[in-house]
């Protein structure tokens, strides 16, 4: 259902080919924003838009490596020269890094990990901004995870997560004089590809990762675009620089 906050307004969801940023691109349309999906897989950005338009909602779809500045930048310009603005923007893509202990201390995994984890939204972030500062407005949404909050896990995942969680403390102080808000969604483990790929390998996997959460369960994509979504909106008009654990209660022990 569109609402006034939302309608007419310009979103863009990066890693928005599946999982969190299918989710929430969906989200972002059927609030009434037009929302550029960006990914680099094709098919899976390209079915985001088609289930966009399908609903009634307007989207494009924009192929862009974050890994990449100049095809962040634009990104960004292809945005702006078709919408004329870009109101929101959720940074969302990432992959997992490394999972088994001999990867622990691979240099190529902690390469790639922090290259599209967190040299990725320093890149989104940096273009955005100036976008924004050219409107004098916008609201950005980072995917850190809980574990930019907390030590478990593989290095170089959990530590391009604290670095998310440090960017967005850091910019959204940056800028809150100037009409943009920065914050973050940290969440525990949703089911989305990347999780379930961890329980084809192993099911026993699935009461371990649903114990490790209070409410004894895994959450759903759409639980993590209702963040997004009250975090980019008027309703949060006074946060800023603030990481949101969306984790069935994970970190609260």
């Amino acid at each position: 259902m569109a609402t006034e906050e939302f309608a007419g307004k310009i979103a863009l969801v990066t890693g928005g080919g599946s999982g969190i940023g299918r989710a929430t691109a969906l989200a972002f349309a059927e609030a009434g924003a037009k929302v550029a999906v960006d990914d680099i897989a094709d098919g899976g950005g390209r079915e985001t838009v088609r289930l966009i338009e399908q609903a009634g909602g307007k989207a494009i779809y924009i192929h862009a490596d974050v890994r990449d500045e100049n095809e962040v930048q634009a990104m960004v310009e292809t945005i702006v020269a078709t919408f004329g603005r870009l109101d929101f923007a959720f940074n969302n893509a990432g992959i997992s890094g490394g999972a088994r202990l001999d990867e622990f201390w691979d240099s190529a995994t902690f390469n790639d990990t922090f290259a599209i984890n967190a040299r990725g939204v320093f890149y989104c972030l940096k273009h955005e901004i100036a976008q924004m500062l050219r409107q004098g407005s916008g609201a950005i949404v980072n995917t850190a995870s809980v574990s930019g909050m907390a030590g478990p896990g593989h290095p170089s995942y959990v530590g391009a997560k604290h670095a998310v969680v440090g960017m967005t403390r850091t910019v959204g102080m940056a800028y809150a004089a100037q009409g943009i808000r920065v914050n973050a969604v940290c969440p525990g483990a949703i089911d989305t590809p990347m999780v379930q790929r961890v329980m084809r390998n192993n099911p026993a996997n699935i009461k371990l990762i649903e114990a490790m959460h209070p409410m004894q369960r895994i959450g759903q994509a759409s639980e993590i675009a209702d963040a997004v979504l009250f975090l980019c909106s008027d309703r949060a008009g006074f946060i800023t620089g603030h990481p949101l654990a969306v984790d069935g209660g994970r970190l609260a022990g």
